[in-house]
């Protein structure tokens, strides 16, 4: 188990009440009276904030930036899993703002702000470095939350200080990214160079540069303008740390025991099974139920979550190591014996109508490629064998044996030094200038290299950055962005035929807009 030995440093405990050298009375309310002032009491206190991003991090909002896109698709399967259409909704971009999933992604990133703006009203003014330091973090987590609100619906309300009554109105895009923008860059004397253990779940310096180069790099849908040379200088403030590299097995970054070691983690929000206010349950939606005693699993998986062909069609090249981690064909277990489930024809098809439809079968598991809506439930594919094997499925997070539950010993990356690479390559392509004599091609195979036997490419163009990325970054939540910044977002896909560039944001939540009558509504909502 990694995280007993790190869990306070990542500032994942749920309550002060774990943090046992203090040196305070820990259980009263922190008050002027009795603030700590070492730079583990400023971790210790930072705590609410952190643990209410990871919160639903790897759920709601993960929902969002995945499901509506060509990712994965999470049809019903006999009427299991249709919540009231709204997975339907999310793959065919017909949401509206009642939608569940909006709501809580909304409120869920509303509520990291409070939380940090709630510990810096706590932490307070001061120029003792360990509380600017804490403050910066602070900062940066917060400019975070703002650019994903800013990513999903565009026009958001800025809010900076706790307890503020006042309803806030809409902050336009173009100014949301500008005050992100300035936040970090205030926050970026402050912030520590040291990477790996001692900052690990906390912003540092690397992390501010990584944000500031996704901003830059999308700032042409954000705000109109052409920041493709500051995009490549941000990337270039982490190549030149030295402190980052390419990890060379990929399969062991989405491991159930990463975390500090892997030094491709620029930013990383840690998971612990044990731990509440924060759940990781990829497996429990990619991974097909008939697999559990394959990988020595605590729970059954519920396996409604697959991809499509489209999709899965970037992933062309065998000898890929992103490649051998989806999950297609027939199953077998680690000995070569086949996984096979004791059935009947009609269990195996439900729309078998032989007069032997109850005789008994042994199904050896096949994961099909193709997804077929059938009978006359909405957006289902069925309740037998042959619809719960529908679609391939992926294992980049492999799945955690350690677990007692759902939730897996996974930390996620948000930011990675690949990520810092690809984006470079991509800047240049797009016209941005050429630095230390990096080119397009040499980014890319120096990622590539890591990942496939494969002859390094002589050139690349962006339509390959694109096709990269999205073998790169699967699951990783950072495809919607890719394909909106592509022009891929309103392309038609599995059963989405919407073409509506709006879609491109989400609506404001009716909620949120009966709560604050301010909020302006995004166009075509």
């Amino acid at each position: 188990m990694k995280r007993i030995k790190y869990i306070l440093v990542i500032l994942l405990a749920t309550t002060l009440n774990s943090c046992h050298d203090l040196e305070l009375d820990i259980s009263t309310q922190l008050t002027e009276d009795n603030f700590p002032t070492r730079e583990e009491h400023f971790v210790a206190a930072a705590a609410a904030a952190y643990s209410a991003f990871r919160f639903d991090y790897a759920v709601k909002y993960w929902f969002l930036q995945t499901l509506s896109t060509d990712e994965s698709i999470m049809p019903a399967r006999g009427g299991n899993w249709y919540d009231q259409g709204r997975y339907e909704q999310l793959h065919k971009h017909t949401w509206t703002a009642d939608h569940g999933f909006v709501l809580d992604a909304w409120n869920y990133l509303s509520n990291v702000i409070a939380n940090t703006n709630k510990v810096l009203e706590l932490i307070g003014e001061g120029d003792d470095a360990d509380r600017l330091k804490a403050i910066a973090e602070l900062r940066v987590l917060r400019a975070l939350t703002y650019y994903m609100m800013m990513d999903l619906w565009g026009n958001i309300p800025v809010v900076t200080k706790f307890g503020d009554v006042t309803p806030p109105g809409t902050t336009p895009r173009e100014e949301v990214f500008t005050f992100i923008e300035n936040e970090i860059q205030e926050s970026l004397p402050y912030l520590s160079r040291e990477t790996g253990l001692p900052t690990y779940g906390r912003p540092n310096k690397y992390t501010a540069y990584a944000l500031l180069a996704k901003m830059y790099l999308n700032a042409t849908v954000y705000n109109g303008t052409n920041r493709l040379n500051d995009a490549i200088i941000a990337c270039d403030s982490v190549i030149n740390a030295g402190d980052y590299l390419v990890e060379s097995d990929y399969k062991k970054m989405f491991f159930f025991n990463n975390g500090p070691s892997i030094k491709e983690f620029i930013f990383a929000v840690p998971f612990n099974p044990t731990t509440p206010n924060g759940y990781m349950l990829y497996n429990r939606y990619w991974l097909p139920r008939s697999l559990r005693k394959k990988y020595s699993l605590n729970y059954d998986p519920s396996a409604p979550m697959s991809t499509i062909p489209s999709f899965y069609a970037y992933f062309d090249d065998p000898d890929d190591i992103r490649t051998q981690l989806w999950l297609t064909g027939k199953q077998y277990f680690f000995n070569g014996t086949p996984i096979t489930v004791n059935t009947t024809k009609i269990g195996f098809d439900e729309t078998y109508t032989g007069s032997d439809a109850k005789d008994p079968i042994v199904y050896h598991v096949e994961l099909t490629p193709d997804i077929e809506l059938r009978g006359s439930r909405p957006f289902d594919t069925g309740n037998d064998e042959k619809s719960w094997n529908m679609g391939y499925r992926s294992i980049k997070y492999y799945p955690d044996s350690t677990s007692s539950n759902r939730n897996q010993n996974t930390d996620l990356p948000v930011f990675r030094y690949s990520d810092i690479l690809l984006m470079k390559a991509e800047a240049i392509l797009r016209g941005g200038t050429a630095t230390q004599g990096h080119t397009p091609v040499s980014l890319v195979n120096e990622v590539r290299s890591k990942r496939t036997t494969a002859d390094a490419l002589a050139d690349v163009d962006l339509e390959f950055i694109y096709e990269e990325r999205t073998r790169e970054f699967v699951g990783e939540n950072w495809h919607r962005n890719d394909m909106i910044r592509f022009g891929k977002f309103e392309n038609s896909w599995g059963f989405k035929t919407d073409t509506d560039v709006r879609k491109r944001l989400y609506p404001i939540p009716t909620n949120a807009r009966q709560l604050n009558p301010l909020l302006e509504q995004n166009d075509g909502y």
